[in-house]
């Protein structure tokens, strides 16, 4: 192994202490915040009223929907530590006061350039230090632009393995590595799909096997490995990154597509007008997801870097295939 990746994963195994000992910035109230209900202090004078009225930041989202839901945030294409990733981490810190998602997951590109200590702290732990402060946990999948060495950076919760699942509540997710998606990857996905009976189950890596994009566009060499399976054991949502935009696709074989590379990284105006695929698009800034997965629906937000609402909707939990071996989900 190269000194370099020795050094790295050394490194990476360890974590970085300064992880632990960052300190949460001062939360600030959101606008549309605004919970209807009664309360037992006063109200306070009309003028610093609204002067803090007009201090809110404004964030068009809605709290989540049901109880005991599993909530979570989406980033992809992240890791530049640039000014538009730091507006991106703080609007969705902010986000939390009304959607308090349990963890986030991360679809590749992870770390842009150099992966230096100093570079994991630029370009992930600052960022987001106000998420990572109240311990929520981030799962990261690796782009084409990632050191396979960050898989034994502890924050990213790879455990050292290149592709992974992990459960929450009754949904099961499955990061993969859509850069080398070998025979033993391939047979992996296909045991660890046949015995999965959760409720949902949902897919994340990093190329899209569907994508108006007009610089990347679908990866139909990996659509024909990995969607068979997906059909064959019921995967429900797909999310990838690597097109710098967001993209909702028109379901496809009963499995929802969704495209989230924008989350620091942008390609204006990339996505092809009047494409068949396209069931929304963005490519005008940046953005960021949220989700929750209910009893039958997975209910989503996508939430620009100036906090505008751009996407939102309703995803139907679909049935449990007859190919999967007459498993249904869990109850």
């Amino acid at each position: 192994m190269p000194l370099r990746h020795l050094l790295l994963t050394g490194f990476l195994i360890l974590g970085y202490s300064a992880l632990g000992a960052q300190q949460a910035p001062t939360a600030e109230p959101v606008a549309t915040a605004t919970r209807v209900g009664p309360t037992s202090k006063p109200a306070a004078s009309a003028a610093p009223a609204a002067a803090a009225q007009a201090s809110k930041p404004s964030i068009e989202l809605s709290a989540p929907r049901e109880m005991g839901s599993v909530r979570f945030g989406i980033l992809g294409d992240t890791g530049t530590g640039d000014r538009r990733q730091y507006e991106v981490g703080d609007l969705m810190t902010k986000a939390m006061q009304i959607f308090p998602f349990e963890f986030v997951i991360m679809l590749g590109d992870n770390i842009y350039g150099s992966e230096r200590p100093q570079d994991f702290v630029k370009k992930f732990e600052k960022p987001y230090e106000g998420i990572l402060s109240q311990k929520i946990p981030f799962y990261a999948a690796l782009g084409n632009h990632d050191d396979p060495t960050q898989r034994y950076y502890k924050p990213f919760n790879m455990n050292g393995e290149r592709f992974y699942t992990f459960k929450k509540g009754d949904a099961r997710f499955f990061a993969l590595d859509s850069n080398y998606m070998d025979q033993e990857q391939l047979k992996w996905i296909e045991e660890q799909l046949s015995r999965a009976n959760d409720r949902w189950k949902i897919a994340f890596f990093h190329h899209p096997l569907y994508s108006s994009g007009a610089r990347h566009g679908s990866e139909v060499d990996l659509r024909t490995r990995l969607e068979p399976l997906f059909v064959k054991y019921g995967v429900d949502i797909v999310f990838a990154g690597h097109e710098h935009f967001y993209e909702r696709i028109v379901p496809q074989k009963g499995i929802y597509y969704f495209t989230q590379g924008g989350s620091a990284k942008l390609r204006e105006g990339n996505i092809r007008v009047n494409s068949a695929l396209t069931s929304k698009g963005f490519d005008t800034d940046n953005v960021f997801m949220v989700a929750e997965l209910g009893k039958d629906f997975m209910q989503f937000q996508v939430i620009s870097r100036r906090g505008k609402r751009v996407d939102s909707g309703s995803v139907p939990l679909m049935p449990e295939p007859k190919q999967a071996d007459d498993k249904s989900r869990s109850q």
